[in-house]
């Protein structure tokens, strides 16, 4: 049509229907906290609190450079991430437009990230060949992580808790969930997270269980009486 060599685009007449996506809530409370003190002995620690504290996704998390953070300001930048692209490792831009984003850090992934530092500089200091990828998040000798270690990572920590069929990727709703449910407003959640829409956030939390169902309800009762 732009060439003006035909007169109408009939691929407008196609009818696609809206995917549905397997959403799930993720951890509760008690196990997120659980997935933290489980993880304290893991090499990527720190990489499991800013799953769970910031809602990054997995790409994010592994393509993430230290000149994207700030220790001292507590922010960091979310602008790449590392997938695997034709077989080959590769850096690209970030999902969307709104998921390049800068994100404030709480102490807590302050604090994990700086002893990170420690223990990557440790690690640095032993290996016999250390390739400087400036990557927050390595291998023991420097080099990108493979997607399907971090998957070996946490298979043996999804164990220990006792979610043996928990995604990593569910985390990042984790995350959602938990702020969503101490009142933090959607649109914050969505700036937090990447997300393109607070539709996409609300959707994430819309499968409420049963209880918190039942309690909606009792003070629906109790507002009418």
């Amino acid at each position: 049509m732009r060439e003006e060599l035909i007169m109408r685009n009939v691929a407008t007449l196609v009818q696609v229907k809206t995917p549905k996506y397997r959403i799930n809530r993720g951890l509760e409370l008690e196990d997120a906290k659980k997935l933290l003190r489980e993880s304290q002995n893991d090499r990527l620690h720190a990489l499991y609190v800013l799953a769970l504290y910031l809602g990054m996704r997995r790409a994010e998390l592994l393509g993430l450079r230290w000149s994207d953070v700030d220790l001292e300001e507590g922010t960091l930048q979310i602008i790449q991430t590392l997938q695997r692209v034709k077989g080959e490792l590769q850096f690209v831009p970030t999902k969307t437009e709104t998921s390049e984003r800068t994100v404030p850090l709480p102490g807590i992934c302050v604090r994990a990230l700086v002893t990170h530092l420690a223990q990557q500089q440790r690690e640095q200091a032993e290996a016999t060949a250390w390739m400087d990828s400036g990557l927050v998040f390595t291998s023991t000798i420097g080099t990108p992580i493979e997607p399907d270690n971090l998957r070996r990572s946490w298979h043996v920590l999804r164990k220990a808790i006792g979610h043996p069929e928990t995604r990593f990727h569910d985390l990042r709703h984790s995350c959602v969930s938990l702020l969503l449910d101490i009142g933090v407003p959607p649109h914050i959640v969505a700036r937090i997270v990447g997300h393109s829409d607070t539709r996409v956030t609300m959707g994430i939390y819309a499968h409420a269980s049963v209880e918190e169902q039942r309690e909606a309800l009792a003070k629906l009762e109790d507002h009418l009486e």
